[in-house]
Protein backbone atom coordinates (compact mmCIF):
# COMPACT_ATOMS: atom_id res chain seq x y z
CA UNK A 1 0.00 0.00 0.00
CA UNK A 2 1.62 3.36 -1.22
CA UNK A 3 0.88 5.91 1.86
CA UNK A 4 0.98 9.66 0.24
CA UNK A 5 3.84 11.42 2.58
CA UNK A 6 1.70 13.93 4.73
CA UNK A 7 2.52 15.48 8.12
CA UNK A 8 0.49 15.03 11.08
CA UNK A 9 -0.03 18.15 11.91
CA UNK A 10 -0.87 19.51 8.31
CA UNK A 11 -3.69 16.30 8.04
CA UNK A 12 -5.13 17.37 11.15
CA UNK A 13 -5.63 20.71 10.57
CA UNK A 14 -7.41 20.28 7.19
CA UNK A 15 -9.56 17.99 8.68
CA UNK A 16 -10.20 20.33 11.78
CA UNK A 17 -9.18 18.14 14.33
CA UNK A 18 -6.89 21.18 15.55
CA UNK A 19 -6.17 24.79 15.08
CA UNK A 20 -3.19 26.10 13.03
CA UNK A 21 -2.42 28.11 16.49
CA UNK A 22 -2.22 24.57 18.33
CA UNK A 23 -0.02 23.02 15.76
CA UNK A 24 2.38 26.07 15.85
CA UNK A 25 2.37 25.67 19.95
CA UNK A 26 3.05 22.24 20.11
CA UNK A 27 5.57 22.47 17.35
CA UNK A 28 7.74 24.59 19.49
CA UNK A 29 6.95 22.06 22.34
CA UNK A 30 8.50 19.58 20.28
CA UNK A 31 11.47 21.17 19.35
CA UNK A 32 12.43 21.58 23.01
CA UNK A 33 11.36 18.37 24.26
CA UNK A 34 12.29 15.88 21.10
CA UNK A 35 8.50 14.24 21.80
CA UNK A 36 6.74 13.22 19.06
CA UNK A 37 3.96 15.21 17.88
CA UNK A 38 0.86 12.90 18.04
CA UNK A 39 1.88 12.24 21.75
CA UNK A 40 2.25 16.17 22.71
CA UNK A 41 -1.13 16.73 20.98
CA UNK A 42 -3.00 14.06 23.21
CA UNK A 43 -0.74 15.43 26.33
CA UNK A 44 -1.82 18.78 26.06
CA UNK A 45 -5.60 17.63 25.43
CA UNK A 46 -5.67 19.20 21.90
CA UNK A 47 -6.67 15.70 20.20
CA UNK A 48 -7.40 12.22 21.66
CA UNK A 49 -5.73 8.73 20.85
CA UNK A 50 -9.02 7.84 19.05
CA UNK A 51 -9.56 10.87 16.98
CA UNK A 52 -5.98 10.73 15.69
CA UNK A 53 -6.65 6.88 15.03
CA UNK A 54 -9.91 7.79 13.05
CA UNK A 55 -8.04 10.06 11.08
CA UNK A 56 -4.99 8.56 10.31
CA UNK A 57 -7.58 5.23 9.08
CA UNK A 58 -10.39 7.05 7.44
CA UNK A 59 -8.17 9.95 5.42
CA UNK A 60 -5.19 7.82 4.37
CA UNK A 61 -6.79 4.30 4.60
CA UNK A 62 -4.16 3.22 7.61
CA UNK A 63 -5.75 0.05 8.72
CA UNK A 64 -6.35 -0.07 12.73
CA UNK A 65 -5.13 -3.32 14.33
CA UNK A 66 -6.44 -4.45 17.38
CA UNK A 67 -2.82 -6.76 18.72
CA UNK A 68 -4.67 -8.68 21.08
CA UNK A 69 -6.89 -10.28 18.57
CA UNK A 70 -3.70 -11.53 16.71
CA UNK A 71 -2.00 -14.62 17.58
CA UNK A 72 1.23 -13.46 16.58
CA UNK A 73 3.97 -15.96 15.76
CA UNK A 74 7.23 -15.83 17.86
CA UNK A 75 9.30 -16.07 14.13
CA UNK A 76 7.17 -12.77 13.19
CA UNK A 77 8.72 -11.06 16.03
CA UNK A 78 12.01 -12.01 15.67
CA UNK A 79 12.42 -10.25 12.22
CA UNK A 80 12.80 -6.56 14.09
CA UNK A 81 15.13 -6.64 16.94
CA UNK A 82 13.69 -5.89 20.48
CA UNK A 83 15.93 -2.49 20.50
CA UNK A 84 14.45 -1.38 17.21
CA UNK A 85 10.60 -2.34 18.16
CA UNK A 86 11.00 -0.31 21.27
CA UNK A 87 13.19 2.96 19.74
CA UNK A 88 10.26 3.11 17.46
CA UNK A 89 7.32 1.93 19.04
CA UNK A 90 6.46 -1.08 16.32
CA UNK A 91 5.31 -4.26 16.32
CA UNK A 92 5.01 -6.80 13.31
CA UNK A 93 2.30 -8.85 13.49
CA UNK A 94 2.06 -10.52 9.46
CA UNK A 95 4.04 -11.43 6.69
CA UNK A 96 3.14 -12.06 2.97
CA UNK A 97 5.65 -12.81 1.02
CA UNK A 98 8.35 -10.04 0.62
CA UNK A 99 6.05 -7.77 2.78
CA UNK A 100 5.92 -7.46 6.55
CA UNK A 101 2.86 -5.98 8.42
CA UNK A 102 3.90 -3.47 11.36
CA UNK A 103 1.62 -1.85 13.53
CA UNK A 104 2.85 1.69 14.98
CA UNK A 105 1.98 4.72 17.32
CA UNK A 106 2.91 7.00 14.60
CA UNK A 107 2.56 5.77 10.50
CA UNK A 108 3.67 8.51 9.06
CA UNK A 109 6.93 7.98 10.97
CA UNK A 110 8.98 7.61 7.02
CA UNK A 111 12.38 7.66 8.76
CA UNK A 112 11.04 4.68 11.25
CA UNK A 113 9.69 2.95 8.10
CA UNK A 114 12.85 3.41 6.09
CA UNK A 115 14.73 2.16 9.15
CA UNK A 116 12.88 -1.38 9.45
CA UNK A 117 12.82 -1.67 5.39
CA UNK A 118 17.08 -1.21 5.65
CA UNK A 119 17.03 -3.82 8.66
CA UNK A 120 14.97 -6.91 7.62
CA UNK A 121 14.90 -6.18 3.89
CA UNK A 122 11.08 -6.46 3.77
CA UNK A 123 8.61 -4.12 2.34
CA UNK A 124 6.96 -2.30 5.00
CA UNK A 125 3.28 -2.47 5.04
CA UNK A 126 2.45 -0.13 8.18
CA UNK A 127 -0.73 -0.39 10.59
CA UNK A 128 -1.89 2.00 13.24
CA UNK A 129 -2.35 0.95 16.73
CA UNK A 130 -2.95 2.83 20.14
CA UNK A 131 0.51 3.13 22.19
CA UNK A 132 -0.70 1.61 25.55
CA UNK A 133 -1.64 -1.30 23.06
CA UNK A 134 1.80 -1.37 21.15
CA UNK A 135 3.69 -0.73 24.78
CA UNK A 136 2.11 -3.79 26.30
CA UNK A 137 2.45 -5.70 23.31
CA UNK A 138 5.87 -5.15 22.55
CA UNK A 139 6.57 -6.30 26.19
CA UNK A 140 4.58 -9.45 25.64
CA UNK A 141 6.41 -10.40 23.07
CA UNK A 142 9.91 -9.57 23.58
CA UNK A 143 9.96 -9.65 27.27
CA UNK A 144 13.69 -10.00 28.53
CA UNK A 145 14.28 -12.17 25.38
CA UNK A 146 16.90 -10.66 23.79
CA UNK A 147 18.72 -9.11 27.01
CA UNK A 148 18.76 -12.47 28.82
CA UNK A 149 20.52 -14.07 25.42
CA UNK A 150 22.90 -11.61 25.41
CA UNK A 151 23.83 -12.15 29.18
CA UNK A 152 24.35 -15.72 28.60
CA UNK A 153 27.03 -15.19 25.91
CA UNK A 154 28.78 -12.39 27.88
CA UNK A 155 28.07 -12.98 31.69
CA UNK A 156 31.48 -13.26 33.75
CA UNK A 157 32.34 -15.74 35.90
CA UNK A 158 32.38 -14.90 39.77
CA UNK A 159 36.40 -14.97 39.38
CA UNK A 160 36.10 -12.18 36.66
CA UNK A 161 33.23 -10.30 38.08
CA UNK A 162 34.02 -6.79 38.05
CA UNK A 163 32.27 -3.73 39.37
CA UNK A 164 31.29 -2.00 36.41
CA UNK A 165 29.16 -5.17 35.31
CA UNK A 166 26.67 -3.99 37.53
CA UNK A 167 27.32 0.11 37.31
CA UNK A 168 27.41 0.48 34.14
CA UNK A 169 24.42 1.11 32.07
CA UNK A 170 25.24 -0.93 28.77
CA UNK A 171 26.51 -4.06 30.56
CA UNK A 172 23.68 -6.85 29.75
CA UNK A 173 22.92 -7.26 33.52
CA UNK A 174 21.95 -3.79 34.12
CA UNK A 175 19.71 -3.82 30.78
CA UNK A 176 18.14 -6.59 31.94
CA UNK A 177 17.23 -5.52 35.17
CA UNK A 178 15.72 -2.20 33.84
CA UNK A 179 13.88 -4.32 31.12
CA UNK A 180 12.62 -6.62 34.09
CA UNK A 181 11.10 -3.10 35.79
CA UNK A 182 10.01 -1.52 32.49
CA UNK A 183 8.55 -4.27 31.71
CA UNK A 184 6.18 -4.60 34.54
CA UNK A 185 5.22 -0.83 34.48
CA UNK A 186 4.23 -1.57 30.99
CA UNK A 187 1.81 -4.38 32.22
CA UNK A 188 0.40 -2.90 34.86
CA UNK A 189 2.37 -4.78 37.79
CA UNK A 190 2.19 -3.53 41.14
CA UNK A 191 4.82 -5.56 43.14
CA UNK A 192 7.66 -7.68 41.36
CA UNK A 193 9.19 -11.04 43.20
CA UNK A 194 12.22 -11.77 42.52
CA UNK A 195 12.15 -15.20 44.08
CA UNK A 196 15.60 -17.71 44.44
CA UNK A 197 15.14 -21.20 43.77
CA UNK A 198 17.23 -24.37 44.51
CA UNK A 199 17.97 -24.54 40.91
CA UNK A 200 16.95 -21.36 38.89
CA UNK A 201 15.79 -17.85 39.48
CA UNK A 202 12.06 -16.99 39.17
CA UNK A 203 10.75 -13.25 38.08
CA UNK A 204 6.91 -12.43 38.77
CA UNK A 205 4.46 -9.95 38.31
CA UNK A 206 1.36 -9.19 40.41
CA UNK A 207 -0.79 -8.04 38.35
CA UNK A 208 -4.45 -6.98 39.77
CA UNK A 209 -3.42 -8.37 42.73
CA UNK A 210 -2.75 -11.87 40.98
CA UNK A 211 0.75 -12.86 41.16
CA UNK A 212 2.08 -14.97 38.13
CA UNK A 213 5.57 -16.00 36.61
CA UNK A 214 7.10 -14.07 33.81
CA UNK A 215 10.14 -15.94 33.79
CA UNK A 216 12.67 -18.82 35.11
CA UNK A 217 16.17 -17.30 35.23
CA UNK A 218 19.28 -19.31 35.34
CA UNK A 219 20.63 -19.73 38.77
CA UNK A 220 24.12 -18.40 37.82
CA UNK A 221 22.74 -14.68 36.89
CA UNK A 222 21.16 -14.76 40.66
CA UNK A 223 24.18 -12.92 42.62
CA UNK A 224 24.51 -10.66 39.40
CA UNK A 225 20.90 -9.37 39.74
CA UNK A 226 20.54 -9.22 43.51
CA UNK A 227 24.07 -6.76 43.30
CA UNK A 228 22.16 -4.77 40.76
CA UNK A 229 18.77 -4.29 42.51
CA UNK A 230 21.05 -3.58 45.92
CA UNK A 231 23.00 -1.01 44.12
CA UNK A 232 20.08 0.60 42.25
CA UNK A 233 18.37 0.50 46.12
CA UNK A 234 21.47 2.08 47.74
CA UNK A 235 21.98 -1.29 50.31
CA UNK A 236 25.05 -2.90 51.37
CA UNK A 237 25.71 -5.51 48.86
CA UNK A 238 27.75 -7.31 51.24
CA UNK A 239 25.11 -7.94 53.74
CA UNK A 240 23.11 -11.13 53.24
CA UNK A 241 22.28 -12.45 56.51
CA UNK A 242 19.66 -9.29 57.17
CA UNK A 243 16.71 -7.62 55.56
CA UNK A 244 17.06 -4.58 53.84
CA UNK A 245 15.01 -1.81 52.58
CA UNK A 246 15.44 0.84 49.94
CA UNK A 247 14.02 2.99 47.25
CA UNK A 248 14.68 3.42 43.95
CA UNK A 249 13.42 6.34 41.40
CA UNK A 250 13.45 5.34 37.71
CA UNK A 251 11.92 7.32 34.67
CA UNK A 252 9.98 5.21 32.00
CA UNK A 253 8.36 6.77 28.95
CA UNK A 254 7.93 10.19 30.50
CA UNK A 255 7.06 8.29 33.98
CA UNK A 256 8.03 8.73 37.06
CA UNK A 257 8.15 5.06 38.79
CA UNK A 258 8.69 5.30 42.50
CA UNK A 259 9.97 1.76 43.69
CA UNK A 260 10.10 0.34 46.89
CA UNK A 261 13.07 -2.34 47.67
CA UNK A 262 12.78 -5.06 50.24
CA UNK A 263 15.17 -7.50 50.34
CA UNK A 264 14.83 -11.02 52.96
CA UNK A 265 17.49 -13.91 53.45
CA UNK A 266 16.12 -17.31 52.34
CA UNK A 267 17.56 -20.60 52.31
CA UNK A 268 18.23 -20.66 48.81
CA UNK A 269 19.49 -16.75 48.64
CA UNK A 270 18.54 -13.25 48.91
CA UNK A 271 14.60 -12.93 47.95
CA UNK A 272 13.53 -9.47 46.69
CA UNK A 273 10.38 -7.64 46.08
CA UNK A 274 9.75 -4.45 44.26
CA UNK A 275 6.98 -2.48 45.04
CA UNK A 276 5.60 -0.06 42.24
CA UNK A 277 4.44 3.06 42.03
CA UNK A 278 3.42 5.27 39.48
CA UNK A 279 3.62 9.03 40.02
CA UNK A 280 2.17 10.30 37.94
CA UNK A 281 -1.30 8.86 37.83
CA UNK A 282 -1.76 11.05 41.06
CA UNK A 283 -4.08 10.72 43.94
CA UNK A 284 -7.60 10.09 42.53
CA UNK A 285 -10.85 12.20 42.87
CA UNK A 286 -13.55 10.76 45.29
CA UNK A 287 -15.64 9.97 42.23
CA UNK A 288 -13.71 7.36 40.91
CA UNK A 289 -12.86 5.12 44.09
CA UNK A 290 -15.79 2.63 43.66
CA UNK A 291 -17.82 4.46 46.09
CA UNK A 292 -21.28 3.50 45.17
CA UNK A 293 -23.20 6.71 45.33
CA UNK A 294 -24.68 5.84 48.86
CA UNK A 295 -21.56 5.09 50.26
CA UNK A 296 -20.03 8.05 48.66
CA UNK A 297 -22.18 10.93 50.23
CA UNK A 298 -21.86 9.08 53.62
CA UNK A 299 -17.73 9.34 53.18
CA UNK A 300 -17.74 12.93 52.26
CA UNK A 301 -19.99 13.70 55.69
CA UNK A 302 -17.39 12.16 57.31
CA UNK A 303 -14.26 13.39 56.46
CA UNK A 304 -16.42 16.78 56.23
CA UNK A 305 -16.97 17.23 60.06
CA UNK A 306 -14.25 19.24 62.34
CA UNK A 307 -12.99 17.21 64.39
CA UNK A 308 -13.56 13.11 65.14
CA UNK A 309 -11.80 10.41 64.08
CA UNK A 310 -12.06 8.01 60.70
CA UNK A 311 -10.45 4.67 60.46
CA UNK A 312 -10.30 2.95 57.22
CA UNK A 313 -9.76 -0.68 57.39
CA UNK A 314 -9.10 -3.89 55.63
CA UNK A 315 -6.18 -6.41 54.76
CA UNK A 316 -2.61 -5.31 53.30
CA UNK A 317 -3.15 -4.28 49.85
CA UNK A 318 -6.72 -3.06 50.02
CA UNK A 319 -6.50 0.13 48.72
CA UNK A 320 -6.52 1.71 52.20
CA UNK A 321 -3.84 4.26 51.68
CA UNK A 322 -5.19 5.38 48.25
CA UNK A 323 -8.50 5.90 50.34
CA UNK A 324 -7.12 8.27 52.35
CA UNK A 325 -4.92 10.32 50.33
CA UNK A 326 -8.16 10.85 48.26
CA UNK A 327 -9.72 12.18 51.71
CA UNK A 328 -6.66 14.77 51.98
CA UNK A 329 -6.94 15.81 48.34
CA UNK A 330 -10.63 16.32 48.98
CA UNK A 331 -9.96 18.49 51.86
CA UNK A 332 -6.87 20.18 51.03
CA UNK A 333 -7.15 23.83 50.75
CA UNK A 334 -5.07 27.07 52.10
CA UNK A 335 -7.24 27.34 55.46
CA UNK A 336 -6.58 24.57 56.61
CA UNK A 337 -3.35 23.01 58.31
CA UNK A 338 -3.07 19.09 57.07
CA UNK A 339 0.15 17.20 58.81
CA UNK A 340 0.39 13.53 57.93
CA UNK A 341 2.86 10.82 59.77
CA UNK A 342 3.64 7.82 57.09
CA UNK A 343 5.67 5.03 57.09
CA UNK A 344 6.66 5.59 54.01
CA UNK A 345 5.85 8.51 52.52
CA UNK A 346 4.20 7.29 48.86
CA UNK A 347 2.65 10.11 46.88
CA UNK A 348 3.89 13.93 47.69
CA UNK A 349 0.96 15.88 48.50
CA UNK A 350 1.40 19.54 47.37
CA UNK A 351 0.26 22.24 50.45
CA UNK A 352 0.62 19.19 53.06
CA UNK A 353 3.17 18.72 55.18
CA UNK A 354 4.09 15.02 55.10
CA UNK A 355 6.64 13.10 58.17
CA UNK A 356 8.29 9.97 57.23
CA UNK A 357 9.00 7.77 60.84
CA UNK A 358 12.06 6.33 61.25
CA UNK A 359 12.29 4.27 64.41
CA UNK A 360 15.45 3.47 64.23
CA UNK A 361 16.07 6.81 65.89
CA UNK A 362 13.01 6.86 67.90
CA UNK A 363 10.70 8.88 65.53
CA UNK A 364 7.86 6.15 65.74
CA UNK A 365 3.94 6.33 65.07
CA UNK A 366 3.28 7.84 68.05
CA UNK A 367 6.40 10.18 68.68
CA UNK A 368 5.75 11.63 65.00
CA UNK A 369 1.68 12.36 66.59
CA UNK A 370 2.81 13.70 69.72
CA UNK A 371 5.19 15.97 67.82
CA UNK A 372 2.87 17.71 65.07
CA UNK A 373 -0.01 18.58 67.69
CA UNK A 374 2.08 21.26 68.65
CA UNK A 375 2.06 21.95 64.93
CA UNK A 376 -1.16 23.70 65.35
CA UNK A 377 -2.89 21.54 62.39
CA UNK A 378 -6.74 20.92 61.73
CA UNK A 379 -6.66 17.48 60.13
CA UNK A 380 -3.90 14.70 60.89
CA UNK A 381 -3.20 11.77 59.32
CA UNK A 382 -1.58 8.94 60.65
CA UNK A 383 -0.59 6.29 58.73
CA UNK A 384 -0.88 3.10 60.29
CA UNK A 385 -2.76 2.37 64.20
CA UNK A 386 -0.01 -0.24 65.01
CA UNK A 387 -0.34 -0.32 68.54
CA UNK A 388 -2.21 1.36 71.76
CA UNK A 389 0.19 4.47 72.49
CA UNK A 390 0.06 5.62 68.75
CA UNK A 391 -4.43 4.55 69.16
CA UNK A 392 -4.96 6.11 72.17
CA UNK A 393 -3.05 9.68 71.26
CA UNK A 394 -5.19 9.53 68.01
CA UNK A 395 -8.59 9.40 69.83
CA UNK A 396 -7.47 11.83 72.34
CA UNK A 397 -6.25 13.99 69.44
CA UNK A 398 -9.51 13.84 68.40
CA UNK A 399 -10.89 14.76 71.13
CA UNK A 400 -9.33 18.07 71.19
CA UNK A 401 -10.45 19.69 68.02
CA UNK A 402 -8.59 17.81 65.19
CA UNK A 403 -9.92 15.61 62.47
CA UNK A 404 -7.72 12.11 62.16
CA UNK A 405 -7.88 9.82 59.61
CA UNK A 406 -5.81 6.74 59.99
CA UNK A 407 -5.93 3.06 59.17
CA UNK A 408 -6.46 -0.07 60.98
CA UNK A 409 -6.37 -4.07 60.07
CA UNK A 410 -9.46 -5.41 61.04
CA UNK A 411 -12.23 -7.66 58.95
CA UNK A 412 -14.95 -5.79 59.01
CA UNK A 413 -16.52 -2.02 59.89
CA UNK A 414 -18.15 -3.25 63.29
CA UNK A 415 -15.22 -5.27 64.68
CA UNK A 416 -13.02 -1.77 64.49
CA UNK A 417 -14.46 -1.21 67.65
CA UNK A 418 -13.85 -4.43 69.13
CA UNK A 419 -10.39 -3.67 68.23
CA UNK A 420 -10.01 -0.41 69.77
CA UNK A 421 -11.58 -1.85 73.16
CA UNK A 422 -8.83 -4.58 72.99
CA UNK A 423 -5.97 -2.25 71.96
CA UNK A 424 -7.12 -0.84 75.53
CA UNK A 425 -8.93 2.56 74.72
CA UNK A 426 -11.91 3.07 76.87
CA UNK A 427 -15.65 2.39 75.81
CA UNK A 428 -16.67 6.10 76.37
CA UNK A 429 -13.82 7.18 74.74
CA UNK A 430 -14.03 5.24 71.50
CA UNK A 431 -18.13 6.40 71.34
CA UNK A 432 -16.99 10.00 71.89
CA UNK A 433 -14.53 10.19 69.24
CA UNK A 434 -15.64 7.72 66.18
CA UNK A 435 -17.06 9.07 63.22
CA UNK A 436 -16.93 6.04 61.01
CA UNK A 437 -15.13 3.51 59.97
CA UNK A 438 -14.67 2.29 56.27
CA UNK A 439 -14.01 -1.31 55.43
CA UNK A 440 -13.22 -2.11 52.02
CA UNK A 441 -11.54 -4.53 49.64
CA UNK A 442 -10.07 -4.56 45.86
CA UNK A 443 -12.33 -6.98 43.66
CA UNK A 444 -10.92 -7.24 39.85
CA UNK A 445 -13.18 -5.57 36.99
CA UNK A 446 -14.54 -7.77 34.01
CA UNK A 447 -11.93 -6.89 30.82
CA UNK A 448 -14.16 -4.78 28.67
CA UNK A 449 -12.55 -6.35 25.25
CA UNK A 450 -13.68 -9.99 25.87
CA UNK A 451 -16.87 -8.99 28.32
CA UNK A 452 -19.79 -11.62 27.70
CA UNK A 453 -23.51 -11.96 29.14
CA UNK A 454 -24.65 -15.41 30.58
CA UNK A 455 -27.61 -16.60 32.62
CA UNK A 456 -26.58 -16.92 36.20
CA UNK A 457 -26.43 -20.60 37.79
CA UNK A 458 -29.25 -20.94 40.48
CA UNK A 459 -26.49 -21.03 42.87
CA UNK A 460 -26.04 -17.64 41.75
CA UNK A 461 -29.87 -16.22 41.93
CA UNK A 462 -30.20 -17.47 45.45
CA UNK A 463 -27.64 -15.31 46.67
CA UNK A 464 -28.21 -12.21 44.81
CA UNK A 465 -32.22 -13.19 46.09
CA UNK A 466 -30.70 -12.92 49.44
CA UNK A 467 -29.17 -9.62 48.96
CA UNK A 468 -32.13 -8.40 47.37
CA UNK A 469 -30.74 -8.13 44.00
CA UNK A 470 -33.02 -8.91 41.03
CA UNK A 471 -31.24 -9.50 37.42
CA UNK A 472 -31.62 -11.83 34.45
CA UNK A 473 -28.24 -11.72 32.92
CA UNK A 474 -24.26 -11.14 34.41
CA UNK A 475 -21.19 -10.57 32.99
CA UNK A 476 -17.81 -12.38 32.75
CA UNK A 477 -14.84 -12.32 30.21
CA UNK A 478 -13.88 -14.93 28.37
CA UNK A 479 -9.93 -14.06 28.40
CA UNK A 480 -7.77 -11.86 25.70
CA UNK A 481 -4.62 -10.66 24.72
CA UNK A 482 -5.91 -7.46 26.17
CA UNK A 483 -6.08 -9.04 29.97
CA UNK A 484 -3.67 -11.47 29.55
CA UNK A 485 -6.56 -13.76 29.27
CA UNK A 486 -7.54 -13.91 32.74
CA UNK A 487 -10.67 -12.11 31.65
CA UNK A 488 -10.21 -9.21 33.72
CA UNK A 489 -7.91 -5.77 33.46
CA UNK A 490 -7.63 -3.26 36.80
CA UNK A 491 -9.40 -3.50 40.25
CA UNK A 492 -12.46 -1.44 41.97
CA UNK A 493 -12.59 -1.40 45.40
CA UNK A 494 -15.67 -2.40 47.59
CA UNK A 495 -17.11 -0.73 50.68
CA UNK A 496 -19.29 -1.61 54.09
CA UNK A 497 -19.66 2.38 55.75
CA UNK A 498 -20.37 2.61 59.63
CA UNK A 499 -21.41 6.13 60.49
CA UNK A 500 -21.71 6.65 64.23
CA UNK A 501 -25.09 7.93 65.08
CA UNK A 502 -26.74 8.82 68.97
CA UNK A 503 -27.93 5.11 69.02
CA UNK A 504 -24.81 3.31 67.77
CA UNK A 505 -22.49 5.91 70.11
CA UNK A 506 -24.78 4.40 73.24
CA UNK A 507 -24.30 1.08 72.49
CA UNK A 508 -20.20 1.53 72.06
CA UNK A 509 -20.00 3.45 75.20
CA UNK A 510 -22.21 0.35 76.96
CA UNK A 511 -19.89 -1.94 75.77
CA UNK A 512 -22.44 -3.72 73.47
CA UNK A 513 -22.01 -7.02 71.42
CA UNK A 514 -20.86 -7.33 67.97
CA UNK A 515 -24.65 -8.22 66.61
CA UNK A 516 -26.45 -5.27 68.61
CA UNK A 517 -23.93 -2.66 67.26
CA UNK A 518 -24.17 -4.48 63.59
CA UNK A 519 -27.99 -3.96 64.19
CA UNK A 520 -28.26 -0.41 64.67
CA UNK A 521 -25.21 0.32 61.84
CA UNK A 522 -27.65 -1.42 59.23
CA UNK A 523 -30.48 0.62 61.03
CA UNK A 524 -28.30 4.31 60.21
CA UNK A 525 -27.36 2.68 56.47
CA UNK A 526 -24.23 0.51 56.63
CA UNK A 527 -24.69 -2.15 53.48
CA UNK A 528 -22.70 -5.12 53.80
CA UNK A 529 -19.25 -5.22 51.62
CA UNK A 530 -20.90 -8.43 50.09
CA UNK A 531 -24.12 -6.53 48.83
CA UNK A 532 -21.86 -3.76 47.50
CA UNK A 533 -19.94 -6.34 45.93
CA UNK A 534 -23.41 -7.82 44.37
CA UNK A 535 -24.67 -4.47 43.32
CA UNK A 536 -21.19 -4.18 41.31
CA UNK A 537 -21.76 -7.51 40.05
CA UNK A 538 -25.42 -6.55 38.86
CA UNK A 539 -23.58 -3.16 36.94
CA UNK A 540 -21.72 -5.95 35.07
CA UNK A 541 -18.01 -4.04 36.98
CA UNK A 542 -17.09 -7.55 38.36
CA UNK A 543 -17.76 -10.97 38.50
CA UNK A 544 -19.98 -13.06 41.48
CA UNK A 545 -16.04 -15.39 42.28
CA UNK A 546 -14.44 -12.13 42.57
CA UNK A 547 -16.61 -10.40 45.47
CA UNK A 548 -17.16 -14.08 47.26
CA UNK A 549 -13.08 -14.42 47.43
CA UNK A 550 -12.62 -10.67 48.93
CA UNK A 551 -15.38 -10.21 51.07
CA UNK A 552 -16.51 -11.49 54.39
CA UNK A 553 -20.17 -12.56 55.28
CA UNK A 554 -21.81 -11.30 57.69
Amino acid sequence: MAIVKKRLGDLLVENGVISEEQLQEALLEQRQSKKRLGDLLITQGYITEQQLIEVLEFQLGIPHVNLFKFNIDSHITQIIPESLAKRHQVLPFAKEGGKLMVAMADPLDYFAIEDLRMTTGFRIEPAISSRDELQRAIARHYGLRDSMSQMMVEMPSEDEFEETEITDETSPIVRLVNQMIQQAVQLRASDIHVDPGENNLSIRYRIDGTLKTERMIPKQMQGFITARLKIMARLNIAERRLPQDGRIKMQFDYRMIDIRVSTLPTMHGEKIVLRLLDLTTGVQPLERLGFSEHNLKAFRSMIERPYGILLITGPTGSGKTTTLYSALHHLNDEDVNIITVEDPVEYQLEGINQVHVSPGIGLTFAAGLRSILRQDPNIVMVGEIRDSETAEMAVRASLTGHLVLSTLHTNDAISTVVRLRDMGIEPFLIASSLLGVVAQRLVRKICTECKTSYSPPEQELILLKRYGVHVDTLYRGNGCGYCNNTGYRGRIAIHEIMSVDDRLAELIASSATIEEMRQAARANGLIHLMKDGIMKVADGITTMQEVMRESVSH
